[in-house]
C-alpha cells in the first residue's frame, strides 16, 4: 500500500479523536404501558373449549340431552303402536330404529334401568329386557273400541275421549269410519275435544212435541241439586228421592248368637241371721232411747 495514503490516514484519525461531538439521545417516554402483545392478547376474549360430539353426548351432567332421547324413544313407540307393530323391542333395537346408536352407556343404561321402566307411556316385559307402549285402553279393532264404549255406558261411566282412542287404536281413523253409526261424537264445550258414547238404538223413542217445549222452557243451569231437590219439595213431588246412583251399604258379617240362659232368682236364705240382726239394729235407732 502507499505510504502517503496511511500518513493522511492516520493524521485524519488524529483530527477525528480531537474534534468534540455532541450525540442525541432519544426522549425517554415517562408514562410505561404494556407491550403490544400484551395488550392485543388482553382484547381478545377467552377461546372455549372445542366441544365433540361424542364428548358431549357422554358429559355427566347433560340432562336435558337425555331427556331429548328419552322423548324421541316414546314418540316412535307410539308411532309404531298406531300403526299396529305392538311386539316389545330390545333397548338396541329402539335405539337402532331411532337412529341413536351412537349415545354414551351411562345414558343407555339410564334408559334401560330407570327411565324406560318408570315411564306411563312404557311397558316392559317381566325380564325387564324388552319394551312396548302402553297405551290408554287395550284396544285392537272396531270389536273392542264397541265393547269399551258398551261397558261405560252400563256402569254410567260417560264417555271416551277420541285422543285416548287414537293413541291405543290401531288404524284409529278407518276403524271409526267403519263404526261411524255405532258411535255418537260429542264436543265437550270446555276445551273443544271430542268424545265419544256407544249408539244404544234400543234407548231410541219419540217425545211428544208439548213436552219438548216444556223441557226446552225450564232452565236450570243456575240450579243445583239443593235447590231443585227444594223446589220438587215445595211443588208436592218426591219421586226423585228415589232415583240417582244409591251408595253400597257394606254388608255386617251375623255372629252366632248365642242362646241366653234366664238364672231363677235364688232366696237369701244364707243371710237370714244377718237380717235379723240388720233389723232389729233399726228398730233400736227409730225408738226412744232407753235412758
Amino acid at each position: 500500500m502507499d505510504p502517503a495514503l496511511l500518513r493522511e490516514r492516520e493524521a485524519f484519525k488524529k483530527r477525528a479523536m480531537a474534534t468534540p461531538t455532541v450525540e442525541k439521545k432519544p426522549k425517554i417516554e415517562t408514562t410505561q404501558g404494556p407491550p403490544k402483545d400484551e395488550a392485543k392478547r388482553k382484547m381478545r376474549p377467552p377461546s372455549a373449549p372445542k366441544l365433540d360430539a361424542s364428548t358431549y353426548k357422554t358429559m355427566s351432567g347433560s340432562s336435558q340431552y337425555r331427556f331429548g332421547v328419552l322423548a324421541k324413544i316414546v314418540k316412535h313407540m307410539r308411532t309404531r303402536h298406531q300403526d299396529g307393530d305392538d311386539h316389545p323391542l330390545t333397548i338396541e333395537e329402539i335405539l337402532d330404529e331411532t337412529n341413536q346408536l351412537d349415545i354414551g352407556q351411562s345414558v343407555k343404561n339410564w334408559l334401560a334401568s330407570e327411565a324406560l321402566i318408570n315411564n306411563p307411556k312404557i311397558e316392559a316385559t317381566p325380564d325387564g329386557q324388552r319394551f312396548s307402549f302402553k297405551p290408554v285402553y287395550k284396544i285392537k279393532d272396531g270389536k273392542s273400541l264397541l265393547r269399551l264404549l258398551k261397558q261405560h255406558d252400563l256402569k254410567g261411566l260417560g264417555g271416551v275421549l277420541l285422543d285416548d282412542v287414537q293413541e291405543s287404536l290401531p288404524h284409529c281413523e278407518k276403524v271409526l269410519k267403519n263404526r261411524a253409526s255405532e258411535i255418537i261424537f260429542i264436543i265437550r264445550p270446555i276445551d273443544k275435544k271430542k268424545i265419544l258414547f256407544y249408539n244404544d238404538r234400543t234407548a231410541n223413542f219419540m217425545v211428544d212435541e208439548e213436552f219438548q217445549k216444556l223441557w226446552r222452557s225450564a232452565t236450570v243451569d243456575a240450579m243445583d241439586d239443593a235447590k231443585i231437590d227444594e223446589y220438587l219439595e215445595k211443588q208436592g213431588i218426591r219421586s226423585m228421592q228415589d232415583h240417582g246412583l244409591k251408595k253400597p251399604v257394606p254388608k255386617r258379617k251375623k255372629t252366632a248368637s248365642k242362646k241366653r240362659q234366664f238364672k231363677k232368682p235364688r232366696d237369701n236364705e244364707h243371710l237370714a241371721d244377718v237380717l235379723e240382726t240388720y233389723e232389729d239394729n233399726t228398730l233400736t235407732q227409730k225408738g226412744v232411747n232407753p235412758t
